[in-house]
């Protein structure tokens, strides 16, 4: 017996919207017994963190991950069924139920499936998590036309997902940069139900690379973010006044063989100006005067919004501003660009913070000119932009996140080497050893840090999503969905007024309970039908895009074709067993 799936014209990555079809194929070498051929496609968001020793962590209520407990029981887990599809492909769903199993003859099996891609997480809709499994403990049998109305088909137990706090967001891409701590994996699993109670099912799956498609992007302006810092070198010491001094014997004293070696006595030192009573004139001398330091203003820029693209180089801007009336040149020795993630991971109430770091440019040994000495106080120079602009971000850098228990935000680090004079070229390494103290080249190193920038995966979405998009935000108040109703109401048109129930017996008012302050990290939120108590206001909803269901009711469209899509290396082995400790009686 073999199992395997084949998909077809498989991409680099998959994304929202996208037909993922292909084949699990079944080789048996005998005639077996099965039940029903079932092919799930899935997508998991699971962390996994230590509790500390204490217990509770910091006094702020961040806890810090222990990755070497052995003990059962001190490691917590939080996992999201971010996507969940599940297809029966044999036998026809369709046809009435058939106690006895199906025999299937020696030799190989195909069977075609075919799923789309959401758009949305999936754990994030309680109803349609409430109607998937539910009994059965860890697992739960889909709806049939079997005994009690059961057709045989294990799923997950979707009232799980109901513990934890959800957010409804686009599908966050695919992710395994901390092992043993968190990872979300896209799948698809084929399983082979075989009848009888002491069988074992048989059970296949392959990983697939996701990457989402990026929000519409706002129209293009003259606007810029930036970061700038102003500075000022050094001023540079006075050389010494040049001394004169009496020239004496190359071998040494006057007196020594005075009969063998000539003497200096017809030479004379050059005339020091002194005063009538012997003490030195400096009248006559002037001090060295003092070059004025070049003070300059440099400034990193992006455009505003500060988005960055996947694969695309930094569209950066370096401007340096004069802002002293110095006679020098101010030269760029090292530029190096930075781009900074950092990654939430929770898990139940403990939170920890993974940063991770890549160098887009790094250059050192430049001699760009910055400041001339005939520039005008408050001219701007722009510097050329073919350091950084052939290069772009690495393929293991992920689109910007938000999902139930893992986000990830970036911040850009500039850091720019400017020097007052002319730095040593690759072949004058000593030159610093010929110079003076006042002529050896100041160097100062400035950071520049956007504390906030997006990345985009650089999948724009089709003009009809954006359009829906567009129609689905205009017909909401403040962009804000609409709240469910009760049954019989509408959120258009008020409800019919209804006869006016017996008025009821008096009681005595209880008191009211206060209600602990609601906790930052977990909000409260309204359950469907449920409105907001009298004189408070609903929470506030995250702007999140409509349904797929109502976005795609009316057109579908590529997102980009599949030979187009460039590399992502966000998973190392899309198809490697997952990292995190096995939590108590779970089963995937």
């Amino acid at each position: 017996m073999s199992i395997r799936i084949v998909l077809e014209n498989q991409p680099e990555f998959y994304t929202n919207l996208d037909v993922i079809r292909g084949f699990a194929v079944l080789t048996v070498n005998r005639q077996e017994p099965v039940g029903a051929v079932i092919v799930k496609l899935e997508g998991e968001s699971g962390t996994a963190l230590g509790v500390p020793a204490d217990g509770l962590g910091s006094s702020s209520g961040v806890g810090i991950p222990q990755r070497n407990l052995n003990q059962r029981g001190d490691i917590l887990h939080e996992n999201h069924k971010i996507l969940y599809k599940v297809a029966q492909v044999f036998p026809d769903p369709k046809a009435p139920y058939q106690p006895a199993p199906f025999i299937l003859a020696p030799g190989q099996h195909r069977f075609p499936f075919e799923f789309k891609f959401g758009f949305n997480n999936a754990c994030s809709d309680p109803a349609a998590m409430a109607r998937i499994g539910g009994i059965a403990g860890p697992g739960g049998f889909g709806p049939g036309s079997g005994l009690f109305g059961l057709g045989g088909i294990r799923v997950m137990d979707g009232t799980k997902q109901l513990m934890y706090p959800h957010v409804t967001k686009t599908l966050p891409p695919s992710f395994t940069g901390f092992p043993g701590e968190a990872e979300i994996r896209y799948y698809v699993k084929v399983t082979i139900q075989r009848p009888g109670m002491f069988k074992e099912n048989w059970r296949y799956q392959i990983g697939l690379k996701f990457l989402p498609i990026e929000p519409p992007r706002p129209p293009k302006t003259n606007q810029e973010a930036y970061a700038r810092r102003p500075f000022a070198f050094r001023p540079r010491s006075p050389s010494p006044m040049p001394q004169s001094r009496k020239r004496t014997s190359f071998f040494g004293s006057r007196n020594a063989s005075s009969s063998q070696f000539p003497t200096n006595e017809g030479l004379t030192a050059p005339a020091t100006p002194t005063t009538m009573d012997g003490k030195l004139d400096v009248s006559g001398l002037q001090a060295p005067s003092t070059p004025i330091p070049p003070s300059i203003e440099m400034s990193a820029r992006l455009p505003h919004p500060a988005i960055l693209t996947c694969n695309r180089p930094v569209p950066l801007r370096l401007i340096a501003k004069k802002l002293a009336p110095a006679n020098e040149t101010v030269y760029l020795i090292a530029l190096q660009i930075e781009l900074i993630g950092k990654t939430n991971v929770r898990c139940q109430d403990l939170i920890n913070t993974e940063v991770s770091r890549w160098v887009v440019v790094s250059r050192q040994g430049l001699s760009i000119p910055v400041s001339q000495p005939n520039d005008p106080v408050g001219a701007e120079f722009v510097l050329p932009d073919v350091i950084w602009n052939n290069v772009p971000l690495p393929n293991t850098v992920m689109p910007s996140f938000v999902t139930c228990n893992l986000s990830r935000n970036y911040q850009l680090d500039v850091k720019v080497g400017l020097a007052w004079g002319k730095p040593p070229g690759p072949s004058g390494n000593n030159r610093n050893n010929r110079l003076g103290p006042s002529e050896i080249p100041q160097e100062i190193h400035l950071p520049l840090q956007f504390s906030t920038v997006e990345v985009f995966s650089g999948l724009a979405p089709p003009p009809a999503l954006v359009e829906a998009l567009r129609r689905g935000a205009s017909r909401l108040p403040n962009n804000r969905p609409v709240l469910p109703q009760r049954p019989g109401g509408s959120s258009s048109q008020p409800a019919p007024q209804q006869q006016q129930p017996p008025p009821l017996p008096f009681r005595p008012a209880q008191p009211v309970q206060q209600e602990p302050p609601a906790d930052a990290l977990y909000p409260p939120q309204l359950r469907p039908g449920q409105e907001a108590p009298p004189g408070q206001e609903a929470p506030p909803y995250d702007d999140a895009p409509p349904s797929y269901s109502e976005a795609m009711a009316d057109m579908a469209g590529p997102i980009l074709p599949q030979t187009a899509r460039p590399a992502y290396s966000g998973v190392t082995d899309e198809s490697a067993p997952s990292t995190l400790p096995a939590a108590p009686a779970e089963k995937r």
